[in-house]
């Protein structure tokens, strides 16, 4: 007890043996902080050395203005099968000619579109190459907020460009050139600038968790990336059909607010539905029975509130399998049963 004491004492007063037992818990703390950054460089030099010559600069013309001559553009990608097949955004190759993809060795490849998505911001291309470095996919699912996270790619031309960071939000959206929701954005702290766009994100363990797709100008710490869970669906669809299969319903349609009155009548949980304002008269909604002015409450007894919940359903519905719809006509529910036919092709 004295020996405590007095020890306290010395503390207090900042004598030698205090200081020394202080300077020998800043040298074991600072010990351990180097072990701890050593750790994370080893991770970081880890997943650039596997997935680094998978990542490939993406570049072409495109048209910029009439009577104005071709305009480069330049993106990322990552191989992500040796044959030559390689992941990217779609804006990065839409209307772009003569496509190449170079390499982090130099080496360089023509390049054609084996499939666009506009509504993902996702396409592949291929390239004639053989037994290439490829990457692969990692469970975006799994992601957590604060998970270090690595982008690889070209920003402003510079080749094979490492920035890291961590997922600072989950379960954004953005909007697609088409309109359409993307859903499930990753957003995270790893800089990314122009020509970063196709690159990978990357996990500690170098599988691709999502394809880097956006930045806000005048913002720090802001990137968006599609999550790797939509690209392997992307892909496979691209790959299989050279386009992305989705149901059609043949209307035009927006959101708008339910009268609260006819949701007690009916027992809705719904605050907002989709009304229904054009028809297609050859389209499976005109062969269902439905009608301008009906407004839609569910579909497959899933509450619908927008017209994404409508493109969200009718992107994993089987196309040419009969579905009910639940509407409003006026003041009577209705349940009618329809057949959405693919998109493009109804």
């Amino acid at each position: 007890m004295e020996k405590d004491v007095q020890k306290t004492l010395k503390l207090i007063a900042g004598e030698p043996f205090a200081q020394q037992e202080s300077a020998c818990g800043n040298v074991a703390a600072e010990h351990s902080d180097a072990e701890l950054l050593d750790a994370y460089s080893r991770a970081v030099i880890s997943v650039v050395d596997s997935i680094g010559p998978a990542v490939v600069r993406i570049s072409g013309g495109y048209h910029a203005r009439e009577h104005q001559p071709d305009q480069m553009g330049a993106g990322s990608g990552v191989v992500i099968a040796p044959d030559g097949y390689i992941l990217t955004n779609d804006h990065v190759v839409h209307n772009v000619r003569n496509l190449s993809a170079t390499f982090a060795d130099g080496s360089q490849f023509g390049a054609s579109i084996a499939g666009r998505d506009p509504a993902t911001d996702l396409a592949v291309i291929r390239t004639p190459g053989s037994n290439l470095p490829y990457a692969s996919f990692g469970d975006s699912n799994q992601l957590r907020v604060g998970q270090l996270v690595i982008a690889i790619g070209n920003p402003f031309g510079f080749q094979s460009t490492v920035s890291t960071g961590v997922v600072s939000a989950l379960g954004r959206a953005l909007r697609s050139r088409d309109g359409r929701l993307i859903e499930n954005i990753i957003q995270h702290t790893a800089p990314l600038n122009p020509g970063n766009s196709g690159g990978p994100l990357v996990d500690s363990r170098g599988r691709v968790v999502g394809i880097n797709t956006a930045i806000i100008y005048l913002a720090q710490g802001i990137g968006f990336s599609i999550p790797s869970s939509t690209a392997r669906w992307v892909v496979s669809q691209l790959l299989a059909y050279g386009r992305v299969r989705r149901g059609f319903l043949g209307i035009g349609a927006h959101q708008r607010p339910l009268d609260r009155r006819l949701a007690r009548h009916h027992q809705l949980e719904n605050e907002q539905v989709v009304e229904v304002f054009t028809i297609d008269q050859n389209g499976p909604a005109a062969q269902a029975g439905i009608k301008v002015g009906d407004l839609i409450v569910a579909i497959d007894e899933h509450m619908v509130s927008s017209v994404d919940d409508v493109h969200r359903f009718l992107s994993e519905w089987p196309i040419g399998q009969p579905v009910s719809i639940t509407l409003l006509r006026r003041t009577d529910l209705k349940r009618l049963t329809i057949v959405p036919t693919e998109a493009g092709t109804g």
